[in-house]
């Protein structure tokens, strides 16, 4: 782990660059440096001043009598580099620069970074930036950054590689009464990343809840590792903007055809237990939720109202989310019919009406939260000419304190009349939002990160494969000898045979009689494919035939596809014909893997055969987290082809645990041989004992 207390709690600033003139961004920093409170030595550096802002100035940071914990740096882009020398030759531990015009600019300004990066390497220095606003501590206190205003002091670590967009957040907070534990601009990320703080907030005693706001994830691995570890500790909200389709790249594959550009990015998140938010609205809505409420036992919600709409368009959204409506206890039911006027709805939700004052809501929403089948609470509220906003409000404030344990939410859906209400929950750490669907985004993330909890909680010993390496190593170094990137089906099965999966029989022959050799032994009935690496879709071309059932079929069918072929494709170059033994039908699936830039083999499971890209019933899992069965199972039961194995309408099941084995044997094929950069096994078919993988078609780079 990297060593950031100089970032957070130096004994002492240089602020490299700065400036006495009002207005400008050095002058800022000192300001604000000032301003912030904080404690330690500030030396202001500027060879054409004496003194700025009352403190004595240096004309450079080696002139600086004492030691320097963290030099900020606001000089031009063409001196950045001989000061880093100068700083990193003073013994200064951090680098914080500001300044912009590097990589974000070009070739040139690429150039500069990789200079500016090999001086930090050189003295030991980590550096934050280029091109980023600063850094703040509101703990220490420190705020060296231009920021128009400082933070609030609070309990939320935020993360932003956008500077425009930490600037505009720190203003709202302000005004939203948002507090910080810190915040850092990660800029170009030249030198230390997002990574590098996650893991530091991770373990900082004034920080509940880290939330980022990315572009890019460049180190995909290093990010995984780092990020499981602190979700454990800390609940990690990420804003990851570019999602559209346009970066995708293109595939070949079926599986590579299926991923879309942002989808690594989802799985990676859920993988290491990051709450992943959509807008900037949901990332801070969940942050409030994060550091005001509790992590619920369960994801059972009950909601109590005071109108039936806004209790059904809860309903629907709760089950909307996956989360389930609480069934009260039957003694909680019994007291309702007893004691609410019995038009109201005493089932979940629970509708007290709208002349409902303070006490009826007191007694409804203690009850809820008495029950044992309940973990998290909405309080829906519309204002009518009866309504007790205030009152109420302060005793929901004195249920929830009753009952710290589990979440209490609520929805004030009106204006100016629920106003000073709403006011009174919010500054009594209960979320508040003007409409339900915000508050059960909330109580979703909350749930989320529970299972998250409960997974770490409960890791299965991991399962070791037999596998055969060396075969697989022997076949991929004769194909790329031959110069080809596309294995033949033949060599493809021998690659999975190697690693346990079930494979239909397949024999590459050239010549008619050594095809007729091939079926006698495995038996009819046979296919026979033509194997050529150029040619993907063989059936496009008449390259294939089923259903072959004889020694004279064999014949005829072998002379065709080599006739068909070459008259198609006179240029291809062709193998020969591949026979393979036709297997009974079973459950057709596919088990897939492209791979993503950032963070590897990306493996599919769904319906296989024509269904893949008709229906596109596929889920996805990083190939490093599909090594134990629970996981798998999870990735299986995602998907509709999980209820034709259980057995579906009177068919029999399927043999899960064989499937089971062949997505996890197809993981560690991929992560072993990094030099896969795409997989398709479609269709497997699974039958009630074992499966059988007929078609693999398998590239390497």
């Amino acid at each position: 782990m990297a060593d950031l207390t100089s970032f957070f709690r130096p004994n002492s600033v240089a602020v490299v660059g700065a400036s006495k003139t009002p207005g400008k961004i050095s002058n800022a920093i000192m300001r604000n440096i000032i301003s912030s409170g904080y404690q330690g030595a500030i030396y202001p550096v500027n060879p054409r001043e004496s003194e700025i802002e009352g403190l004595a100035c240096y004309p450079s940071v080696g002139a600086i009598p004492d030691s320097v914990d963290m030099a900020v740096m606001v000089v031009p882009a063409s001196k950045v580099v001989a000061a880093a020398r100068e700083c990193g030759e003073k013994g200064v531990k951090t680098l914080t620069v500001i300044t912009a015009g590097f990589k974000e600019i070009g070739k040139e300004g690429l150039e500069l970074e990789k200079k500016l990066t090999e001086i930090c390497e050189e003295f030991n220095m980590r550096m934050l930036g280029p091109n980023c606003v600063g850094v703040m501590d509101t703990h220490t206190p420190i705020n060296a950054s231009f920021t128009a205003a400082a933070p609030v002091k609070g309990e939320i670590a935020f993360l932003s590689q956008s500077g425009a967009i930490l600037l505009a957040i720190l203003d709202w907070s302000a005004t939203a009464g948002l507090g910080y534990s810190k915040v850092v601009s990660l800029g170009n990320k030249a030198n230390l990343s997002e990574i590098d703080f996650i893991e530091e907030a991770a373990n900082d005693p004034y920080t509940k809840v880290i939330l980022c706001y990315l572009e890019d994830i460049v180190d995909g691995a290093r990010f995984l590792k780092v990020a499981g570890e602190a979700a454990k500790k800390k609940p990690i909200i990420v804003l990851k903007s570019g999602v559209s389709q346009a970066g995708a790249q293109a595939a070949s594959s079926h599986t590579g055809a299926l991923a879309g550009s942002d989808l690594a990015y989802d799985t990676a998140f859920e993988q290491c237990g990051i709450i992943r938010a959509t807008t900037m609205t949901e990332l801070f809505d969940l942050a409030i939720a994060f550091t005001k409420s509790p992590i619920p036992a369960g994801d059972r919600v009950a909601i109590v109202t005071n109108s039936g709409g806004p209790g059904i368009i809860a309903t629907d959204n709760v089950e909307d989310m996956g989360l389930k409506m609480a069934r009260f206890d039957k003694s909680t039911l019994d007291e309702f019919r007893t004691n609410l006027p019995k038009e109201a709805n005493i089932y979940n939700p629970v509708d007290v009406l709208g002349d409902a004052r303070t006490d009826r809501y007191q007694y409804a929403l203690n009850k809820v939260l008495d029950d044992p089948n309940v973990d998290s609470v909405l309080v829906l509220m519309c204002p009518t000419a009866v309504t007790e906003p205030v009152e109420t409000s302060r005793s929901i404030v004195e249920a929830r304190d009753a009952h710290p344990d589990k979440p209490v939410f609520a929805a004030y859906m009106g204006g100016p009349l629920l106003a000073e209400g709403a006011g009174i929950l919010a500054e009594n750490g209960i979320p508040c939002f003007t409409f339900p669907e915000p508050a059960i985004l909330c109580i979703n993330g909350l749930n989320k990160y529970k299972r998250y909890l409960d997974t770490v909680d409960s890791k299965q010993a991991r399962d070791q494969l037999e596998v055969d390496q060396k075969t697989v190593k022997a076949i991929f170094y004769d194909v790329t000898r031959e110069r080809r990137l596309n294995l033949l089906s033949s060599e493809a099965s021998a690659v999975a045979e190697a690693y346990g999966i079930p494979v239909a029989p397949i024999v590459l022959t050239t010549t008619a009689d050594e095809a007729v050799a091939a079926a006698n032994e495995m038996g009819y009935p046979v296919v026979l494919k033509v194997a050529s690496p150029k040619i993907l879709h063989k059936s496009d071309v008449g390259g294939v035939k089923v259903g072959i059932n004889s020694p004279e079929e064999v014949q005829k069918a072998y002379l065709m596809i080599m006739e068909s072929v070459h008259r198609y494709l006179p240029k291809v170059v062709v193998h020969g014909i591949e026979v393979q033994k036709m297997m009974p039908k079973g459950t057709e699936l596919i088990i897939g893997m492209t791979k993503d830039v950032q963070f590897g083999p990306l493996v599919a499971f769904g319906l296989g055969g024509i269904h893949v890209n008709l229906l596109k019933d596929v889920s996805f899992r990083l190939a490093s987290s599909l090594n134990d069965e629970k996981v798998v199972g999870a990735m299986l039961s995602e998907t509709k082809a999980y209820t034709l194995l259980k057995g579906y309408r009177g068919e029999a099941p399927r043999d899960m645990a064989a499937v089971v084995d062949v997505v996890k044997r197809a993981a560690r094929l991929v992560t072993d041989f990094p030099e896969i950069t795409e997989m398709d096994i479609n269709p497997v078919f699974a039958y009630e004992n074992g499966v059988s993988a007929l078609d693999i078609k398998i590239t390497i780079s």
